[in-house]
């Protein structure tokens, strides 16, 4: 009610004082002057520059150790009858085999256990249940293998002075079908080139079904990954390579182009193509002749002619 000074609260009491009392002795000024600049990351303890710096310094190097030539990519599972059987055909590597306990066993089955066998790979019966978790729940069969993580190459290993032969690499922009990639590394392995390059990301990348479509040139050909395509392909101009775009209205015809020096092609995807950055950091931009209603081919049937059309300027030379 108002004016009921009985209210617990309504009156303040004689003496007292609006505000605090008692001062913080200036710790919250201080507080908020902060603690200096960031030190530098080879000084923070728990920061891997700072193990290097270390490990260097134990080595008696002033530079750091480099990283790892080579990534993984993580492993894979191929389920299903008929794909197991075609990845052991074409000769994937492969792991382990997965067998369900009392499986109903066909051609298919006996054929993909007496490929295992000679091949000396490990066979597990394993539970359906444990299958079904391996597989993540895919239509499995009762059969699977694992497949190991590739080894991916380093770019640099593509213009190498001490590499045997005049580099001809094939880089792929924006290619996410793995059937593509085989197929690319299929023909680079074909007509003599020495390796394929991909992005790390947007990309496909060395899948089983990459494998099979190589027909078992993914076991002999180096593939490598970059973190950033564009850098990779300016490093490789300062080299001395040549960068070659593929692209339907390219300025100058496959016919006039000489392929017998250090060349990388690069093939971007069928509907965007090369993507701009890529586009401009190439030297040239080819178009392939062809004859008739055709507006473009397939990114690996591209790839694959002007390979054949190097390799025989190459042989002519």
């Amino acid at each position: 009610m108002a004016g009921n000074s009985q209210r617990r609260g309504a009156v303040r009491k004689t003496g007292s004082k609006k505000g605090a009392t008692v001062g913080s002795g200036g710790q919250r000024r201080r507080g908020l002057e902060g603690k200096g600049p960031t030190p530098k990351a080879s000084d923070r303890p728990n920061h891997k520059a700072h193990k290097f710096a270390k490990a260097a310094a134990k080595s008696g190097s002033s530079r750091p150790q480099r990283p790892q030539r080579r990534t993984k990519a993580s492993s894979e599972m191929v389920a299903g009858r008929n794909s197991v059987l075609e990845a052991l055909r074409a000769d994937i590597p492969v792991a382990t085999m997965y067998v369900a306990g009392r499986i109903d066993a066909d051609d298919r089955v006996r054929e993909a256990l007496k490929i295992a066998g000679e091949r000396g790979i490990p066979i597990l019966e394993t539970p359906r249940g444990e299958l079904d978790r391996l597989t993540d729940d895919a239509v499995h069969q009762g059969l699977a293998i694992q497949v190991p993580p590739y080894e991916y190459a380093h770019p640099s290993d593509f213009v190498d002075p001490q590499t045997p032969g005049i580099p001809l690499v094939v880089a792929l922009d924006g290619i996410t079908d793995p059937r593509n990639l085989g197929a690319v590394i299929r023909s680079v392995a074909a007509f003599g080139g020495h390796g394929v390059l991909i992005p790390q990301r947007r990309s496909a990348s060395v899948t089983a079904v990459a494998w099979r479509t190589s027909a078992g040139a993914a076991a002999r050909l180096p593939v490598a990954q970059a973190p950033n395509l564009t850098r990779t392909l300016k490093d490789w101009a300062k080299a001395g390579a040549q960068i070659v775009g593929l692209d339907t209205e390219g300025a100058v015809s496959l016919d006039e182009y000489d392929g017998t020096g250090p060349t990388v092609i690069v093939v971007g995807s069928e509907g965007k193509g090369l993507s701009r950055l890529v586009r401009e950091t190439c030297d040239s931009v080819l178009a392939i002749p062809m004859a008739g209603d055709v507006e473009s081919l397939n990114a690996s049937v591209a790839a694959g002619v002007v390979l054949a059309d190097f390799a025989r300027q190459r042989r002519q030379s």
